[in-house]
């Protein structure tokens, strides 16, 4: 057989084809003995190499082990902080306070300093008391704590309001979790009113053990803490152990102020300087530096003063029990004054030019063009729907006036549809600046969809009686329900038109795909903050130039551990007098800030809304934010992370048992930092936990829009047609909305047609067979911002 059918057969598998090519991969065995020597040399040398970098390595982790553990212990560290937190109201804290301080100053009457410096056990500690029932100073006491004593108490076990383990009552374990959210530095357990016979005392011991350990880490030792004998053994040990702070806290210096003073600003009416007395911990703190007080804000260092140490190791147990608010004259050693040519500015707002925006005014070319463009215009003949006045007439745009026009039966409506950026707009566009509609709606009127600052203002009014804010109260929690159950679901005014109530808002032909310009009507307020092209590499920079500062020992820096009393200028003196007030229970904590750390942006927090808390929380409500050491007030937004998509959909509450992204105007705060976020309880002045999470990201170009749906329902229905009603309410905004695409609970999707009778109804078009029971939905979009502050500090509301 022959042409096409011919038989083909496989070539022979063969490496070598001719004898001569089977011999150019042969080597002479001289040839051989050398590569093979070149290799083993290689092999050998590689693993000389590893084997010293594995040496190398292990000697560099013993050195800074032993320079960590020598800092710690030495005589110019600043003291070992040790809380002493009750896990129930039965604990008497005091008493153990006494017993350890006694202990370390081997004085067995008189009163004891909480600083002491012990010759016997060759360590400095300060002892603080955590206040059982206030959350905030337990919170401030734990952010300088090297070691956390958690004391149980076996007669816990007989009361009331004790937790499932009987040892921690409600507020103990409200603290246990902002602890572990902050980071939890080292932990010991302290077991107090045990038994006096053994055999009890082991048995009970064993019992508590056995409760409690499944709430603290895997690490923590649980110590009997009843006599002065188990409480030198723990001190024996606590010397020997290594110590282990939050990432966070030793990012930054720090000074946990002892003494608290002010001194009036004869110049200067309104304005004080504030004297916070204390050692310094962590970090070098350079006297150009900018310093934030907890709770007060940010503020410039007029001069810090290097004092003499009123508890210095190497004295003897006379001098151990010295009061350092007891001292009168304390001898300065050094003073450091600012360099105005180095120190840090303190700019917290963005200057605002309001000329930035302002439009040059046109030439006379620019005019005549723009005069022959108008005449051609109504020279040309236009097609319009019947009844359009000459206004409406001038927002129909042609086929031919822009590129991303829609052309064809799309020119005769009010919401056109921009192809190339993929979203449906109104030729409206309303600046952000103008006061939105939203704003002014109350709770009860699903029409004014956006979250109100009625409701916020409302239930900060003094004036208020019992049975208002009661009313207030429960129309949130109904509008945390509805929004639960029927999320972004608004109505159509019956006396607005609705292209007028929704003009800022426009359709998107795809959420995830469709683009929306970041820098496109901005609010006001952006003009007010700052933003970084490269935050990580800012980030970056700014931390590497403060660790080179600490490292050049310079002569404005003041290096950590040494007692020193700062002198912060310009601080107001309501502020000042309340810090005076609180230093009796809170420690007052001063720590340095990096470059750029006093301006303002948008901060991106990664949060979750505590277990314990449950009462709504509305967005654009007045918060307090704690970010590591810093506090201040804020009022944020809430959405969702869309991890495939640049844009991010608003929420209106902070919904319980998810994670959400909380957005806010806030001064600049370099991640990773911890956050707790507080809340005023309804009836109660104390705040409550009401959010945890952490700092995320800071970028004022990220994309939050606020969604709402229009509902409407079929009235007939035939196959792929249909006459929806109670969408509109009028024929004018069919034809606005006409662009957009609308879709069906059931997955339907199709498009307004056009127009039936006078009362709003419509006809349109789906891709499948439409039920009768189906609902028919449009979304629209508009990009929402968070609310700026009255106030930025939380003192002033204490």
């Amino acid at each position: 057989m022959g042409g096409s059918r011919a038989q083909l057969n496989k070539p022979h598998k063969s490496r070598f084809s001719t004898k001569s090519s089977r011999n150019l991969h042969k080597t002479s065995l001289k040839d051989k003995s050398r590569i093979a020597k070149s290799e083993r040399n290689v092999a050998k040398g590689a693993r000389a190499a590893r084997l010293q970098r594995n040496k190398m390595l292990r000697e560099q982790k013993k050195a800074a082990l032993l320079k960590e553990k020598r800092a710690s212990s030495s005589s110019t560290s600043a003291p070992l902080v040790i809380l002493l937190f009750g896990l129930s109201a039965s604990v008497n804290v005091e008493s153990l306070a006494e017993d350890l301080l006694r202990v370390l100053s081997n004085d067995g009457a008189g009163d004891v300093s909480s600083t002491v410096a012990s010759s016997e056990y060759k360590m400095r500690i300060t002892v603080l008391k955590a206040p059982h029932g206030n959350l905030l100073s337990c919170m401030e006491m734990a952010k300088v704590a090297d070691l956390i004593a958690f004391v149980a108490s076996t007669n816990s076990l007989y009361e009331e309001n004790a937790s499932d383990f009987g040892y921690i009552d409600s507020f103990g374990s409200q603290c246990l979790s902002v602890f572990r959210q902050l980071g939890l530095p080292n932990t010991v357990v302290f077991l107090r009113d045990l038994p006096s016979d053994l055999k009890g005392k082991n048995e009970l011991k064993k019992m508590s053990i056995s409760n409690l350990a499944g709430e603290f880490p895997e690490d923590c030792k649980f110590y009997p803490a009843d006599t002065k004998d188990e409480l030198h053994k723990f001190l024996w040990l606590f010397k020997e152990q290594r110590l282990t702070v939050p990432h966070w806290r030793n990012q930054r210096p720090y000074l946990m102020s002892q003494k608290v003073d002010v001194v009036a600003d004869e110049l200067n009416s309104g304005k004080c300087t504030l004297l916070l007395t204390g050692y310094l911990h962590a970090h070098s703190l350079s006297v150009n530096q900018l310093v934030h007080v907890s709770g007060a804000g940010d503020f410039q260092l007029q001069k810090i003063e290097i004092l003499k140490d009123p508890n210095p190791l190497k004295l003897r147990k006379e001098s151990d029990a010295m009061d350092s608010d007891d001292v009168i004259d304390v001898e300065v050693v050094r003073s450091l004054d600012p360099d105005s040519m180095t120190q840090e500015p303190l700019v917290v707002e963005n200057v605002l030019d309001p000329l930035a925006g302002e439009q040059t005014w046109p030439t006379e070319a620019e005019m005549d063009e723009a005069d022959r463009n108008q005449k051609q215009k109504r020279l040309k003949k236009r097609i319009l729907p019947r009844g359009t006045s000459e206004y409406q007439a001038a927002w129909i745009l042609d086929e031919t006036d822009d590129e991303g026009s829609a052309s064809g039966s799309d020119t005769d409506d009010g919401m056109v549809l921009d192809e190339t950026e993929g979203y449906f707009r109104g030729p409206k566009e309303t600046n952000n600046s103008d006061v939105d509609d939203d704003d002014q709606a109350s709770l009860d009127d699903r029409d004014a969809d956006e979250e109100t600052d009625t409701d916020s203002v409302m239930m900060e009014d003094d004036n208020l009686t019992k049975e208002q804010i009661e009313e207030e109260i429960k129309k949130i929690k109904a509008a945390h329900a509805e929004d639960e159950e029927y999320p972004d679901e608004v109505d159509t005014p019956l006396d607005n038109p609705a292209r007028k109530r929704f003009t800022k808002y426009r359709g998107l032909k795809s959420f995830r795909t469709s683009s929306w310009d970041p820098k496109e009507s901005l609010p006001p307020e952006y003009a007010r903050i700052f933003a970084f092209d490269k935050f990580a590499k800012t980030q970056k920079h700014v931390i590497a130039k403060f660790l080179d500062m600490e490292q050049e020992n310079r002569y404005d820096c003041v290096p950590a551990g040494q007692y020193a009393r700062l002198h912060i200028k310009e601080v107001p003196t309501p502020v000042a007098s309340k810090l005076c007030l609180l230093a009796k229970t809170v420690p007052i904590i001063a720590s340095g800030l990096f470059q750029h750390e006093s301006k303002m942006s948008v901060l991106h927090f990664s949060i979750k809304k505590h277990d314990t808390y449950d009462a709504p929380i509305k967005a654009k409500e007045e918060l307090v934010f704690h970010v590591g050491f810093r506090q201040f007030v804020a009022r944020p937004i809430f959405s969702t992370d869309d991890m495939n998509s640049d844009k991010h959909k608003m929420e209106r509450f902070l919904h319980a048992g998810r994670f959400s992204v909380a957005s806010i105007y806030a001064p600049i705060s370099f991640p990773p930092l911890p956050l707790i976020v507080l809340k005023s309880a309804e009836g109660s002045a104390a705040p409550a936990i009401a959010a945890v999470g952490s700092l995320r990201s800071i970028d004022p170009d990220r994309i939050i829009l606020k969604k709402i749906v229009l509902t409407g329902y079929p009235q007939r229905v035939s196959k792929l047609k249909a006459s929806v009603r109670y969408m509109f309410h009028s024929p004018e905004d069919v034809r606005w909305f006409k662009p957009v695409e609308v879709y069906t609970k059931c997955g339907r999707h199709g498009r307004i047609k056009e127009p039936v009778g006078t009362h709003g109804a419509m006809k349109c078009t789906f891709n499948g067979v439409l039920q009768q029971h189906d609902t028919v939905c449009m979304s629209l979009y508009k990009r929402a911002y968070p609310k700026w502050p009255e106030h930025r500090f939380p003192i002033l509301d204490t």
